[in-house]
């Protein structure tokens, strides 16, 4: 399928079945989206402005908001235009661009998640060697290594997958996905599923890497009162971003290769989003709201703006 510039078009089916209430989802989306958006700039720039949260964990912590905004923004523009659409339909370009910033999403949140991890194991295990261990030095070349690590994955899978001939134009999603076009191929996949092995040993490298760290974390906590309350109030929420971008992630991808049929459709639709819309949703539930530095900065900061705002008005 060609459009009049003659350039090869992808069709996504996951909208099918949306037809009869495309408005409601349509605002339900741009909702989610504007909120998104919101909490994550709000928690980023409280990150930024305040000086006492220049530590690890937070600007760890503010990674995962950078890195859910972009993840969002690769998927909710898209989907609200085609919402307003009869034709779902996107480019060869355009497909590829959308794996590439999805897949840069997913690989920098769960290499930024291993570091986490890291940083929590040194600062229970080895809380004497902590700032020696996790200097401000070593936070930005861990940063650094995050996202540049992430897009060279990204690089080379998108490499792979743009020399593949396809011999079709049929997607069911509501989105491109690495797999998806993968299947449309009629060469030679070898090098695209030895480099899938590749990745995939890679980031089960770093989950065990993460389980073997929180195995001494949660031993270490075991000792004292004072590091079990320091484990519920930092490590007890990375466990649950964790363990949700974990599950939805396995599930999209279980359901992208083993799931097939129309009646399955919506099911598709729901895990195969879940990654993209509820990780940049819950985390700044998660680390804005429920980790109390954090709340009361943002509290504090805002107020004190509130406060400036209500003075310039009763002046005025």
């Amino acid at each position: 399928m060609e459009n009049t510039t003659g350039e090869f078009m992808f069709v996504l089916h996951g909208l099918n079945d949306t037809k009869t209430n495309k408005h409601i989802y349509f605002a339900v989306g741009l909702v989610v989206y504007i909120v998104t958006l919101l909490v994550n700039l709000t928690l980023i720039i409280t990150v930024i402005l305040d000086k006492t949260l220049h530590e690890p964990m937070y600007l760890f912590i503010c990674n995962l908001y950078i890195n859910g905004i972009g993840g969002a923004s690769a998927f909710y523009p898209k989907i609200l235009a085609d919402l307003f659409s009869d034709t779902h339909v996107i480019s060869y370009t355009g497909c590829l661009t959308q794996m590439f910033v999805i897949y840069w999403y997913v690989f920098c949140e769960f290499t930024t998640l291993t570091f986490m991890a890291y940083d929590r194991y040194s600062a229970i295990c080895k809380p004497l060697e902590y700032h020696y261990i996790m200097t401000h030095q070593m936070v930005v070349k861990l940063l650094i290594c995050t996202w540049l690590f992430s897009l060279l994955e990204t690089s080379v899978g998108a490499s792979l997958t743009s020399q593949l001939t396809l011999c079709g134009h049929d997607i069911d999603k509501i989105y491109c996905f690495n797999w998806d076009v993968v299947k449309l191929s009629c060469s030679d996949v070898t090098a695209t599923s030895i480099y899938g092995y590749i990745i995939l040993f890679s980031h089960t490298s770093q989950a065990v890497f993460i389980i073997i760290s929180y195995i001494h974390i949660i031993k270490a906590s075991l000792k004292s009162k004072t590091e079990q309350v320091k484990f519920m109030q930092t490590c007890l929420p990375h466990l649950i971003t964790l363990f949700n971008f974990n599950i939805s992630l396995l599930l999209d991808i279980l359901c992208a290769r083993y799931g097939t049929g129309q009646g399955l459709q919506v099911l598709r639709n729901i895990l195969g989003v879940e990654f993209l819309v509820m990780p940049p949703l819950i985390n700044p539930i998660i680390y804005g709201i429920r980790m109390t530095q954090i709340r009361s900065r943002l509290m504090q900061m805002y107020s004190h703006t509130f406060n400036a705002l209500r003075s310039v008005v009763w002046q005025g």
